[in-house]
């Protein structure tokens, strides 16, 4: 149907009109209308692309959910805080990291030298300062031979043979095999790497099929830790949740992370989706800090939704060239950012009144709308309850930074190996991610534990799994 209010102004056109039209054209005006009509369709639905288009062109880490790694090289960044631009160093408030003493192997007394005046002898002397030297000795390994000898019975002719230890079988001790776990799994070293290491510094033709074999026992050697780890997050009344892909043979997986102030507990699944997060949670039901992916937002116990995710997502409406969607975003935007503050100034009741009517304004004048700002207010509703949960339980906090830290090092690893091969890839990954970042977050150095749970399990003991659950 031709729409006649496609005709521009002066150039109105009556019923009486069309009929007196000749039949051909009034042909040609249809066709031309028809025309007209199909263009304006087609140029609305191309603004309307060009715009998404823009939008997804200019989206970065810092005004969408985008990882800092997919952020253009190209591209700068202004920097965060309130330092001047091209200062280096730490931020005021930084922890610095001290360099401690070591024990001393070698200890030598300097005296001082003579005094400008001419006098050598310094009768009465004492130390004013120690300074340390640190250096590397010449690396030797300690190699055992265990010459097997055999001989025959005098009385039976039966021949006998020395058998190899248990606990040496492999060849590799505790602390070497140790030593390639930490270079594999807690520093992401390639089995490349790891052989060139061996051979370099330590002078051990190894390879990489061996390599292989020692991560596999390291792997069977700290599966009693992966489930303590695993206890102890399920029975934590907080817990961060977060995911992110994974390759296994290439195709598509998700390792998923459940972390709090004490342990971190991976899993790797074929999946995302509500069964996955089933199978990581089990039967917890403490407070879910999360981000707002639908899985979480089924969970029926309390959750903290991120509000980082949604700070940047409204700067990211506050970004866009249409005037009205961009002063929503802007408005979204700082309030956000001041409910987020409350966790470091909690308000009063008068600030938090007056806040939460802001808020509740600003949500409700933009339901209505279908463009992007309609859909963030509406998801600002729906995740209403969700948002000052850190307000009012300890222990919870605004956002879900904590969890992304952890899977950080997961994916910058996932990066340069390019994913798993195997199902014994998987659990070593799943493991010995669980190990390291658990381990950090307690303080703890993953070498030592790694050494301790080796030897053990050459003795066919259980490693030690107390420090795990202290508080």
């Amino acid at each position: 149907m031709v729409d006649l209010r496609l005709l521009p102004p002066g150039f109105e056109v009556t019923l009486e009109d069309l009929q007196q039209t000749p039949p051909r054209v009034l042909k040609l005006l249809i066709y031309l209308l028809e025309r007209l009509q199909a263009l304006e369709a087609e140029n609305a639905a191309l603004k309307k692309r060009v715009a998404a288009l823009e939008v997804r062109l200019n989206q970065n880490s810092s005004n969408s959910s985008r990882p800092p790694s997919a952020d253009s090289p190209f591209t700068t960044r202004e920097p965060q805080g309130k330092k001047a631009k091209g200062q280096a160093g730490a931020k005021k408030g930084h922890k610095g990291h001290r360099q401690e003493m070591l024990r001393p192997t070698i200890t030598q007394v300097l005296a001082p030298p003579p005094c400008p005046c001419g006098n050598h002898d310094f009768p009465e002397t004492q130390p004013y300062y120690t300074h340390q030297v640190i250096e590397l000795p010449e690396i030797e390994m300690d190699v055992t031979h265990l010459i097997l000898k055999r001989g025959r019975c005098p009385q039976c002719g039966r021949t006998s043979k020395a058998l190899i230890p248990p606990d040496q079988r492999s060849g590799f001790g505790p602390r070497f095999s140790a030593l390639i776990a930490e270079m594999a799994g807690n520093q992401g070293d390639s089995r490349s790497l790891i052989q060139n290491f061996c051979q370099s510094v330590l002078g051990v033709n190894i390879s990489r099929g061996t390599i292989q074999k020692v991560i596999d026992r390291v792997s069977a050697a700290i599966v009693p830790l992966y489930e303590a780890i695993g206890q102890e997050a399920r029975k934590a009344p907080v817990n961060n949740i977060d995911e992110t892909s994974h390759r296994h043979k290439g195709a598509l997986t998700w390792l998923w992370v459940m972390a709090n102030s004490t342990v971190a507990f991976f899993m790797i699944h074929a999946r995302r989706n509500g069964q996955a997060f089933k199978d990581l949670i089990g039967d917890w039901s403490g407070i879910l800090i999360s981000d707002g992916y639908k899985v979480y937002q089924k969970y029926v116990g309390l959750r903290q939704t991120c509000l980082a995710h949604l700070i940047r997502d409204a700067k990211g409406l506050a970004e866009r060239p249409d005037k009205e969607t961009a002063r929503f975003g802007g408005w979204a935007q700082r309030e956000l950012q001041r409910l987020c503050h409350m966790a470091h100034e909690p308000p009063n009741n008068g600030q938090w009144q007056a806040f939460y009517a802001r808020f509740i304004h600003l949500i409700t004048r933009n339901l209505d709308y279908e463009d992007d700002r309609g859909k963030f207010a509406r998801r600002l509703l729906r995740e209403l309850e969700c948002m000052w949960v850190f307000l009012d339980e300890e222990g919870v906090t605004p956002t879900n930074n904590h969890a992304e830290r952890v899977l950080r090092f997961a994916v910058l690893w996932r990066k340069r190996s390019l994913g798993t091969k195997s199902e014994k890839g998987d659990r070593w990954v799943e493991r010995i991610l669980s190990l390291r970042q658990t381990c950090r977050v307690r303080g703890r150095q993953t070498f030592p534990v790694l050494v301790e749970a080796m030897t053990c399990y050459f003795k066919g003991l259980q490693p030690d799994i107390a420090w795990i659950s202290q508080a």
